[in-house]
């Protein structure tokens, strides 16, 4: 097993309004695919080695700021940051508005327009993937499946 991964992961979403149907299974999905495979590692600071992984992450939305609390597996705590939210807000409001059309084109859509709209769906979560990838520089590496992953986690933190 690799120290530079996330070995459990927990939402804490109780500030927030439950997430709908569609978002709480992308989000079991999302937490499932990033236990089996992901890659997340702590930078060392001031010439001091990181903290060894793997890592508990708990995240969360506080005082409107993105919290990344991680622990080691023993439950040691290594590090906590805060990201703004103001650059995720248009793109999370573009996902749930294109996951929106998503969801109604698989009930009456032929298959070639349901395609063209998941590419759309897929491209919004890469542009929101690369958002967080960039926010983290510094504070946390972690590869673009991981920030995928992830970034499906916190469209269901943040409020519609």
């Amino acid at each position: 097993m690799t120290t530079g991964r996330i070995c459990r992961i927990e939402i804490d979403d109780s500030a927030q309004p439950p997430p709908s149907p569609e978002m709480e299974q992308d989000r079991r999905v999302a937490v499932f695919d990033l236990l089996e495979d992901n890659s997340f590692t702590l930078p060392g600071r001031d010439g001091i080695a990181p903290p060894l992984g793997p890592y508990a992450l708990v995240l969360a939305v506080r005082d409107r700021r993105l919290v990344f609390d991680i622990a080691t597996e023993a439950g040691e705590r290594v590090a906590e940051f805060h990201l703004a939210l103001g650059p995720f807000r248009q793109t999370v409001k573009d996902y749930f508005q294109i996951c929106a059309s998503y969801f109604d084109a698989v009930k009456r859509l032929p298959p070639a327009q349901i395609e063209a709209i998941d590419m759309a769906r897929r491209g919004i979560h890469n542009e929101g993937a690369r958002t967080l990838q960039e926010r983290l520089q510094g504070k946390a590496v972690i590869d673009i499946d991981t920030s995928r992953r992830l970034f499906t986690l916190i469209c269901a933190l943040i409020p519609e």
